[in-house]
């Protein structure tokens, strides 16, 4: 006898309970088998889920719910890691949402899984025998219908103890790694958007429970809604997710529409407003889907991945925030091949690293040693073979040195410091140049460019952030606040699919805003390119 998911909502711990993220559960409900690598919070594993034993599957977002069931492939149980294995771990062969699930004597349609269950989240009688706990399991129910009126239960200890427990738990680096870095579908972005309006609900529920509207005050604008109710709630784990997660990404395309959706599903009331959109005048905070509305966990704000301008990943960003931050632009030199020569006078590393000061002093130490110096004018240079070759191309200032013998001391210096390649290192606080990397080319800067959309409204845009250490989501959380006006971070068109940069967008002028959170980051003013394409020209 094998339970449908009916009978695990109404009987818990029949059977052995398994979790894995909510992307891998969908794929389980298209048929999928849940694979070794995606098995979570263990090992340990339930002792009863050993090979050939049938087990529920839940997400690690709503882990008091089965969504399918399954038979072991393996011994579960003897699991000491799933992180580099291979195989499938359970073989499913029913779902929430299969044929099964929807049939029904009376030709009603399977009902919604419910938010929360009650029983499923507490371990207690977890070895109890399959034949025990199935002897007084109720199998008329018909219409396959569970009660959604129960309250909202804390999370277990081991739940906690693997770091889903809402905004503040400490990171699960598992449940990320399973997290493929890749363009969400139109259904996964609507879901994500709708949840995080849910969980910015009951945050203010939870946060604010001495006010009466828990602390929004109504009618709530559609830019207000966005900015407190949503952004901060999107699952932005990785940046290919980041930018995928845009409402206009969305099947409602705009923020007017989505929250017509909402009223629909009778979660808020909405009313037009000046004809291109809507304000919301109330929140239902006891409808069903808000109270049993289950926090999963938030992306940690100042640790996402950067990516430099090249495609290739640059230097992780510190946990520590961008705010307040010391940074130091170096630019330094690599000599070209031809330059070894005169290298070689002082022993000094021919594809080494210097600043041009350096440089200027290498030169100066070959022509000493190898005693070049005019003795009737100190600030002229003989001219040898080796310095022809290295350092004089056909210009006619070079032509005259060559005729004349001798080149001005300073003139040499710049020819110097030309034939090397330049490099550049971004050093952060009291990091040291020699524990950098430096990278080919000249400093990059970071690009704000103003420009015109939709006819006659202006949009303010800056993208080059990573390199500087400064993680674009939270830099657009806070000129979301100071600004007034709705932002969003998208990945730069034309940048690497793999590595991609982002760009923050902010809506109206807002260069100058930018420009202060910038400084406030340690970035000089100079380190700043601002592209005004509103008049067609640059500052």
């Amino acid at each position: 006898m094998y339970p449908t998911v009916y009978t695990l909502w109404h009987n818990p711990r029949i059977v052995p309970l398994l979790y894995t993220p909510l992307v891998v559960v969908e794929k389980m409900q298209g048929g999928a088998d849940l694979m070794t690598p995606g098995l979570q919070r263990g090992p340990p594993f339930p002792k009863r889920a050993t090979k050939g034993a049938i087990v529920a599957v839940a997400s690690l977002e709503a882990p008091t719910v089965p969504m399918a069931v399954g038979e072991c492939t393996i011994d579960v149980s003897a699991l000491g890691k799933t992180q580099g294995t291979k195989g499938i771990a359970v073989s499913t062969f029913h779902w929430a949402g299969d044929e099964l699930w929807s049939w029904s004597s009376t030709g009603k349609a399977g009902s919604e899984p419910p938010g929360i269950l009650e029983g499923w989240d507490d371990d207690n009688g977890d070895e109890a025998s399959l034949a025990e706990r199935t002897a007084a399991v109720d199998l008329d129910d018909e219409d396959g219908g569970v009660t959604l009126d129960a309250t909202p239960t804390q999370r277990s200890e081991a739940e906690k103890s693997q770091g889903v427990q809402g905004e503040d738990a400490p990171s699960n680096n598992d449940f990320i790694d399973v997290l493929e870095d890749k363009e969400l579908t139109t259904k996964e972005i609507d879901e994500a958007f709708k949840n995080a309006f849910l969980y910015g609900v009951r945050y203010h529920m939870d946060h604010n429970k001495g006010h009466p509207s828990y602390g929004l005050d109504f009618p709530l604008s559609q830019s207000n809604v966005n900015n407190m109710l949503v952004q901060p709630f999107l699952p932005t784990y990785t940046p290919t997710r980041t930018a995928s997660l845009q409402i206009k990404k969305t099947s409602w395309k705009n923020l007017k529409k989505f929250i017509k959706y909402l009223d629909k599903q009778q979660i808020v009331k909405c009313k037009d407003r000046d004809g291109n959109e809507v304000v919301v005048l109330d929140i239902d905070f006891k409808d069903r889907q808000v109270e049993s509305f289950v926090p999963y966990r938030l992306p940690k704000k100042d640790t996402p991945a950067a990516a430099s301008a090249n495609g290739k990943p640059a230097a992780p960003l510190s946990a520590e925030s961008s705010v307040g931050q010391k940074l130091k632009l170096v630019s330094v030199l690599r000599p070209k091949e031809k330059l070894a020569p005169i290298l070689g006078a002082s022993k000094a590393d021919p594809r080494g690293l210097y600043t041009p000061a350096e440089l200027k002093q290498l030169l100066i130490a070959y022509v000493e040693a190898e005693n070049l110096i005019d003795p009737k004018n100190k600030r002229l240079i003989r001219i040898n073979p080796q310095l022809a070759d290295a350092l004089l191309a056909s210009s006619a200032a070079d032509n005259a040195a060559l005729s004349s013998g001798v080149m001005p001391r300073d003139s040499l210096a710049e020819r110097m410091v030309a034939a090397a390649s330049p490099f550049h290192a971004i050093i952060r606080n009291d990091a040291d140049i020699a524990d950098a990397k430096p990278k080919a080319g000249a400093p990059p800067k970071i690009q704000i460019t103003l420009e015109t959309r939709s006819g006659n409204k202006t949009v303010t845009k800056v993208h080059g952030l990573e390199l500087y250490y400064i993680s674009p989501q939270p830099l657009a959380d806070e000129l979301r606040k100071t600004c007034a006006g709705s932002t969003s971070v998208d990945k730069l068109q034309g940048s690497s699919p793999k590595a991609p940069v982002m760009e923050v967008m902010v809506q109206g002028p807002q260069k100058d805003a930018i420009m202060k959170a910038l400084e406030k980051r340690g970035v000089h003013k100079n380190w700043v390119d601002i592209v005004d394409k509103t008049k067609g020209k640059k500052k």
